[in-house]
């Protein structure tokens, strides 16, 4: 566990393993320790480097509201801090999707492979005309102290939402998995409490909400200007979970990137957690078409 400071702004790194980059980057409001049920798959093979973008996890706060590029730059740099210059393949959960793909568009010699979990999707993005409604419910509801009183149990429920449950109903309370070895079924709440009691990642996960249009729309205007690198292994994992819908759209955003499309079942949103075993192998995957095109 580290920080490196980018944009002035220090940001939370974990790297593990050796071998091939992969960088893996989270959804909307989510930490570092969401990927930790994958790791152990990942480490024998790749170096894992694992961050929380600003207002995430262990990071401090946003120094400017997030773009596409702004993003996609963010992960170059996260990689130029830790001294991997080389190409990586970079893994993006739902938002992060976004980031990813930009990333892949904008860096094209420093990307070897991406793959897109469960992502984000947007036909016709509507970026919102002002983020000055976010920033004031940010406020109201750190001064009324909701951070400090709901936030662990807020983050439980959308974890218990995100995903498909296996075993004894109520015995899992979330939170991070403890470690990186089989004993992952073990849980640390004082971590979950240390990250979510925090007003720093209430406030970071609304002004990624509301810049959430925006970045859609930027990441649409790269795909016309700046294309995927000819060649390039992309696969889309979906989590379809009987939503046909969901389906039809994760299947027409493989299309678009010429991508192959897998279905991870059964998993909820938060496919890491449900399927680690799926999105290891959707990256030692990509890796493997890379090196063998």
């Amino acid at each position: 566990m580290t920080f490196v400071r980018i944009g002035g702004v220090p940001h939370h790194v974990v790297t593990g393993g050796s071998g091939p980059v992969c960088v893996l980057s989270a959804g909307l409001g989510m930490s570092w320790f969401d990927w930790d049920p994958v790791v152990p798959h990942l480490v024998p093979y790749r170096t894992v480097v694992r961050f929380d973008r600003p207002g995430h996890g262990l990071s401090a706060p946003a120094a400017v509201p997030p773009t596409a590029a702004g993003e996609a730059d963010r992960i170059a740099a996260v990689l130029d801090a830790l001294g991997h210059r080389g190409p990586a393949t970079v893994v993006g959960h739902s938002i992060a999707g976004f980031h990813a793909e930009a990333f892949a568009r904008l860096h094209p010699d420093r990307t070897a492979g991406l793959v897109l979990v469960d992502s984000s999707v947007e036909e016709d993005p509507r970026p919102s005309r002002t983020t000055a409604p976010a920033r004031l419910l940010g406020a109201v509801l750190c001064a009324a102290g909701l951070p400090a009183a709901l936030g662990p149990a807020v983050r439980n429920l959308t974890v218990r939402a995100g995903t498909v449950r296996r075993g004894t109903p109520g015995t899992d309370t979330d939170p991070a998995p403890v470690g990186t070895g089989p004993a992952l079924a073990r849980t640390d709440p004082a971590l979950v409490r240390r990250v979510y009691r925090t007003s720093r990642v209430l406030r970071g996960t609304l002004l990624e909400n509301a810049h959430y249009g925006a970045v859609a729309a930027e990441l649409l205007a790269l795909r016309e200007d700046r294309p995927l690198p000819p060649g390039l292994p992309v696969t889309v994992l979906a989590a379809p979970d009987g939503s046909a819908r969901w389906e039809r759209r994760q299947r027409a955003l493989a299309r678009r990137l010429g991508a192959r499309y897998e279905a991870a079942e059964p998993s909820g949103h938060l496919v890491m957690r449900d399927r680690p075993d799926a999105v290891a192998r959707a990256v030692l995957d990509v890796g493997s078409r890379r090196k063998g095109a």
